[in-house]
């Protein structure tokens, strides 16, 4: 059972904007940013459909709780993500200043919060974030991978097909 409130609540609230970025055959990662118990902004990636690098989940969310809170700074927020940030994400929230991070799935091939790099916790920086891992991290991978096998066979079929 999952407690309102929890890391786990709230990273099941990503994880079904994850597959809604999916069922637009888009790379599953959902994303929400909460403040005092309420979640302020919901983002998931759109880099396809929107057709820019900047539409990635994270992005949208700090947008979007931007707008909604009147301000770019994002002090005593939490943002939840399915997969660890990339490089431009991290730099973002960094920008932000948002408090913590928690994430699913890390990413051993992009991740820039403990996977290739620590963006998120350079003491050069003005401002680190805390960083919670591996919440919700099977369901999070395994939802990646299924999209990942499901995109290749499909790559496969259509690669047959054109000969």
């Amino acid at each position: 059972m999952i407690i309102k409130g929890s890391d786990e609540y709230y990273m099941k609230k990503a994880v079904a904007l994850a597959k809604r970025a999916s069922a637009l055959g888009e790379v599953p990662v959902g994303c929400v940013i909460v403040k005092d118990g309420q979640i302020v902004a919901r983002g998931y990636n759109r880099r396809n459909t929107k057709k820019t690098t900047l539409a990635h989940a994270e992005i949208a969310a700090i947008d979007r709780a931007s707008k909604k809170l009147g301000d770019w700074r994002l002090e005593g927020c939490t943002l939840y993500v399915t997969l660890e940030p990339c490089q431009m994400c991290s730099g973002a929230i960094v920008q932000s200043r948002i408090d913590r991070v928690v994430i699913g799935a890390m990413n051993p091939k992009a991740g820039c919060a403990g996977s290739i790099l620590n963006l998120l916790q350079m003491k050069e920086f003005n401002h680190q974030v805390e960083i919670t891992r591996g919440v919700l991290e099977q369901e999070c991978r395994d939802l990646l991978q299924a999209f990942f096998k499901d995109l290749r066979l499909r790559l496969k079929l259509e690669k047959e097909t054109e000969r």
